[in-house]
């Protein structure tokens, strides 16, 4: 099978994400909204540069794995015009559950809470990614390459899933037509999941579309204003901590509890805020608290 040459989509959109962040400071100004913090987004543009970085270094060990999964395909899916559609709906559900996972457990929360360190919501935001996840959260797309999907194809239906989600990560644009907000992932189901609010929490995990969070009940529309950021913030603009903070948190937890080996592991996979005594704070709990009132 003849692979096309396929250039890596997130490089060159670069340009883009940078004249339109100077574009929507420029309007979010003019309309008075809560003015950029530009410390905010300049660590969010440094992570994001950070992970364009590190990008380079583990899609070489991404396409090394996905290759050697290639070998074991069940099917050999070919580049024709409606492998791509096959390909994005497959794509978006692993994506799917990749984003619910990052919340529900720690390792790869550990990974994620990066790109929700932020108490600002602009396009920016879209940009602080993390420094450490594209290592090992490839994992949840291997099941494409042994379905048949060629590792490019995926790749670059996974470059296209990051590009749409950028521009929903902005307060200009509030609802969209209903048939739209029905169907795709916009910046008012967005702007729930980088809530803090109770009934937000953990909610809106949709790449491109939402339709997954309605089937597997994770959705939540937006009534109540956001607040955004964590339920802990860490309140640092330096990017080495806001990359490894998370990071360091664990393993204190991790080698401090007093507890059993078995335990200790549990913290990994544990929801964050998990702890072995159980005296942690859960989001599902506060959302339950939330419920109750």
């Amino acid at each position: 099978m003849e692979i096309p040459e396929i250039p890596n989509l997130i490089h060159y959109a670069i340009p883009f994400f940078l004249i339109t962040v100077i574009v929507e400071v420029i309007l979010t100004v003019k309309v008075r909204m809560d003015n950029y913090e530009f410390k905010d987004a300049g660590t969010s543009i440094v992570m994001g540069f950070g992970n364009v970085f590190l990008g380079l270094i583990s899609k070489s060990l991404v396409l090394t794995v996905f290759l050697f999964f290639y070998e074991f395909r069940i099917f050999t899916i070919p580049f024709i015009w409606w492998s791509w559609i096959l390909v994005f709906f497959a794509e978006d559900f692993c994506y799917y559950w990749f984003h619910r996972t990052s919340h529900e457990k720690r390792l790869f929360w550990a990974s994620h809470i990066v790109h929700h360190s932020s108490q600002k919501y602009n396009l920016s935001t879209a940009l602080r990614q993390t420094w450490s996840g594209s290592f090992y959260s490839f994992i949840f797309w291997i099941p494409l390459i042994i379905l048949g999907f060629h590792p490019i194809m995926v790749l670059v239906q996974i470059s296209i899933s990051l590009l749409y989600q950028y521009w929903i990560h902005t307060e200009l644009i509030q609802k969209l037509p209903k048939w739209f907000e029905a169907v795709f992932n916009t910046p008012s189901h967005h702007r729930v999941h980088h809530a803090t609010n109770p009934q937000y929490l953990d909610r809106n995990h949709a790449g491109i579309l939402i339709i997954w969070d309605r089937l597997f009940s994770t959705f939540e529309p937006e009534v109540e204003k956001p607040v955004y950021g964590l339920v802990k913030n860490i309140n640092t603009y330096n990017p080495i901590k806001v990359a490894f903070n998370e990071w360091i948190q664990l393993f204190k937890d991790v080698i401090s509890s007093k507890t059993s080996f078995p335990n200790k592991l549990k913290y990994f996979l544990k929801p964050p805020g998990w702890k072995h005594d159980g005296t942690g704070i859960l989001s599902r709990d506060l959302r339950k608290d939330w419920e109750k009132k």
